[in-house]
C-alpha cells in the first residue's frame, strides 16, 4: 500500500477501527477490532439486497463462479471473520484491503450480460481469498495457502484454485493508495451512522461503484 503522512483525523479513524495497535502481534483470545464488525455489517446488507426477490427474478443473469457453493454455509459472515481474525492472525488493515479487493472482484468488467453479486452462496469463500491475498501483500508474516484453507473450510487445492482465480479476475492489482484505504475506512465507519432506507441505498449505490476509482 502506497503511504503517506496521516492526518490527525485520519489516524483518528484508524485508531477507532482498530487499525492502530500496540504490537505487531495481538493475543489469540483479545478483543477483535471494531474493523471486523464494521465489515460484517456492510457485507450482510450487501448480501441482503441482493437477495431480495427483486434480485432474485434476475438470477438468471448472475455470474456462477467457482466461489459459489451449492447451498449456504450455517456459519455466519460475523463469526467466520472472527474466526479468521483469531487463527490467521493477519493484521487489522487487512480486513480494510479485503474490504476494497471484494469490491475490485465484484465490479470486474465483463464482456457479458451477467451480472456479479455478493450473496450467501460466494461471500464466505471470497472472504477466505481477499483476506490471504490482504495478507501476503500487507504483512510481513502469513500463514501458508494450506493453513488458510483449513480456516476457511475448503482444501488446499480449493484455496489455491480460489486465489489465481480472483488475482486474474482483479488483474493482479493488490496495491492500493493511501487516499482509497482511507475511503474505504470512511465507508465502513458510516455503519456506525443510523440511516432511513433512501440514505441506505445510496451507500449501497456507493458501495457498488467505488473501486471504478481505485
Amino acid at each position: 500500500m502506497e503511504t503517506s503522512r496521516n492526518s490527525p483525523n485520519s489516524s483518528s479513524l484508524f485508531q477507532w477501527l482498530g487499525l492502530i495497535e500496540d504490537s505487531d502481534l495481538q493475543p489469540p483470545d483479545s478483543t477483535p477490532p471494531r474493523v471486523i464488525t464494521l465489515l460484517a455489517s456492510v457485507l450482510e446488507k450487501m448480501i441482503e439486497k441482493n437477495e431480495k426477490p427483486f434480485h432474485r427474478r434476475h438470477n438468471k443473469n448472475d455470474e456462477i463462479t467457482m466461489f459459489h457453493g451449492s447451498r449456504a454455509p450455517s456459519m455466519s459472515i460475523h463469526r467466520y471473520i472472527e474466526r479468521i481474525h483469531r487463527y490467521a492472525q493477519c493484521s487489522p488493515a487487512c480486513f480494510v484491503a479485503a474490504f476494497a479487493y471484494i469490491l475490485r472482484y465484484l465490479q470486474r468488467p465483463v464482456a457479458t450480460n451477467t451480472t456479479r453479486r455478493l450473496t450467501s452462496l460466494n461471500v464466505h469463500r471470497i472472504l477466505i481469498t481477499s483476506l490471504l491475498l490482504a495478507a501476503k501483500f500487507l504483512d510481513r508474516k502469513c500463514y501458508n495457502n494450506a493453513y488458510y484453507a483449513k480456516i476457511g473450510g475448503v482444501s488446499t487445492e480449493e484455496m489455491n484454485r480460489l486465489e489465481r482465480n480472483f488475482l486474474f479476475d482483479i488483474d493482479f492489482r493488490l496495491n492500493i493508495t493511501t487516499e482509497n484505504f482511507e475511503k474505504h475506512c470512511l465507508m465502513l465507519q458510516r455503519e456506525t451512522v443510523p440511516c432511513d432506507s433512501r440514505k441506505l441505498r445510496t451507500v449501497l449505490g456507493e458501495l457498488a461503484c467505488s473501486c471504478q476509482a481505485i
